[in-house]
């Protein structure tokens, strides 16, 4: 999305936006919601032709008719903007009036997994150094990319082989498990890192590298490694909660390494599961 030129904005909506921003900060928002949620608002700013303060129902209906008719936008996309738009009229403005406003429930589609094959694949297009290091963690552990990217060497316990991560989403602390093999390689890389950084993963200036890096450099391997799905670091997660599932792991121990506050989030991975799906008899072969 377009973002707008600041000199577009009026006093007003400078001010709005401005003070949205805190009041995310405040409720304890991840940066990248922040953005998304602001990036939003912007885009409505932009459209409506009359004073934030005087906007009407209808003018909101007719705003989000627009981005599911002409820009034809998915459930999840019409959501997010619904959220975002919500968490401005209810917090700042003190206006309940997106309550009123139904939009459709976000579409369940099934996560993208990949095989064992395809994650051999994928790091060995990652061949050595960190870009290895970061896609084996992330894999290994079921690590959220945010989190990835912020975690501090002081939070791992490499002799126990956990790790602790702090303030994840939901800014709830939690334990996940580290793999003898990831913590051999981790220390190989960390010897060899030139940086001086409190990070694991670092930029040349110490601090922590970005989710959006982590990102473009999963594609690309994936891309190396002539994986024909769309794999992102939250496919990796997706694959590390499947593949426990399938070696017989207990779904609540999953439960706690995801971080998930409902079992019911967890219970997505069953119905992605095929081993126990392959062991059924086609009635076909009966026959």
């Amino acid at each position: 999305m377009k973002e707008k030129n600041p000199e577009e904005f009026t006093e007003e909506q400078k001010k709005f936006l401005q003070t949205t921003r805190e009041e995310l900060i405040i409720a304890g928002y991840s940066d990248k919601t922040l953005k998304m949620y602001l990036c939003y608002l912007e885009d409505f700013f932009k459209k409506i032709k009359k004073p934030v303060k005087e906007v009407a129902r209808e003018d909101i209906v007719s705003y989000l008719a627009v981005k599911r008719e002409k820009e034809n936008l998915s459930n999840a996309s019409l959501s997010l903007i619904h959220a975002s738009l919500k968490f401005f009229f209810n917090t700042i403005l003190k206006n309940k009036i997106l309550n009123e406003i139904k939009i459709p429930k976000k579409d369940k589609k099934l996560p993208t997994i990949l095989t064992i094959k395809e994650i051999k694949a994928l790091i060995k297009a990652a061949k050595s150094g960190r870009n290895r290091t970061i896609i084996e963690f992330l894999y290994a552990s079921g690590i959220r990319v945010s989190e990835c990217a912020k975690m501090r060497i002081v939070n791992l316990d490499l002799f126990e082989g956990v790790a602790r991560v702090q303030s994840g989403k939901g800014k709830k602390d939690r334990i996940i498990i580290l793999s003898k093999k990831w913590v051999h390689n981790l220390k190989k890389y960390l010897k060899k890192k030139k940086i001086q950084s409190e990070f694991v993963f670092s930029k040349k200036n110490g601090k922590p590298i970005t989710s959006d890096t982590i990102e473009r450099m999963v594609k690309k391997c994936a891309l190396k490694a002539g994986i024909q799905k769309k794999v992102t670091p939250h496919v990796l997660r997706h694959s590390f909660a499947t593949h426990l599932l399938e070696s017989g792991e207990n779904i609540r121990k999953i439960q706690e390494l995801l971080g998930h506050s409902n079992l019911a989030t967890t219970q997505i991975y069953t119905f992605v599961s095929t081993e126990e799906l392959k062991k059924v008899k086609s009635p076909l072969d009966s026959l």
